[in-house]
């Protein structure tokens, strides 16, 4: 909710309230290393204007975060990004975007909690940024797919490559995704929802 400057509280606008027809609410959460792009993913695929934490990066950030590989970024997410998306008439998902830097990282406990899965974002330029993130979903036990960003520069590779590269299972999905598109966010997200029905849903013998 928001205040209007009185005593008033003004609730939410018209188109952010949810239709009558939802039945479930899902929370699900885009994870990732420094600069991989959640805050652009949980932005494109937002159906209501995404929430985000981004502040400006400063020197306070110098020997502690490592911008190897995204010099060119200013800004970072600091908390979260928050956005909501229907599948459909009945299915809604919230999506939270976690920080990147690994100090930031004592959120995830938060951001975690009734969080059904989890999209892991990843950048072919910087895969070895993936790996604690992946380590600790694991750790866990938060079920997850992959989906590789497609940066215009990053190079490229097969994703049975990149499966090995990543000590992947052969069970878990990885897609490829271009962060900056709704449709192809989408897809990672609907990646993630048959992935966790699957699981939850014994294969017929």
């Amino acid at each position: 909710m928001d205040f209007n400057g009185s005593d008033t509280v003004v609730g939410p606008a018209a188109e952010d309230r949810l239709p009558d027809s939802v039945a479930m609410a899902v929370k699900v959460v885009i994870v990732g290393g420094f600069g991989v792009g959640k805050t652009t993913l949980v932005g494109s695929v937002s159906e209501i204007r995404p929430l985000t934490t981004e502040e400006t990066m400063t020197q306070a950030g110098i020997g502690v975060d490592d911008p190897t590989g995204v010099e060119q970024k200013t800004a970072t997410t600091v908390a979260m990004d928050f956005g909501r998306i229907s599948i459909d008439d009945k299915l809604v998902l919230y999506v939270f975007g976690t920080p990147g830097q690994e100090r930031f990282w004592f959120l995830w406990n938060g951001l975690f909690e009734g969080a059904l899965g989890a999209v892991v974002l990843v950048d072919t330029r910087r895969l070895e940024v993936s790996f604690e993130v992946i380590g600790r979903l694991e750790d866990r036990g938060v079920p997850f797919v992959v989906a590789v960003n497609g940066f215009p520069e990053a190079p490229s590779y097969a994703l049975d490559e990149l499966r090995q590269a990543l000590d992947l299972p052969p069970h878990v999905p990885i897609v490829p995704c271009d962060a900056r598109s709704r449709e192809s966010s989408r897809d990672a997200l609907m990646t993630l929802m048959r992935y966790l029905y699957d699981l939850a849903v014994p294969a017929p013998r």
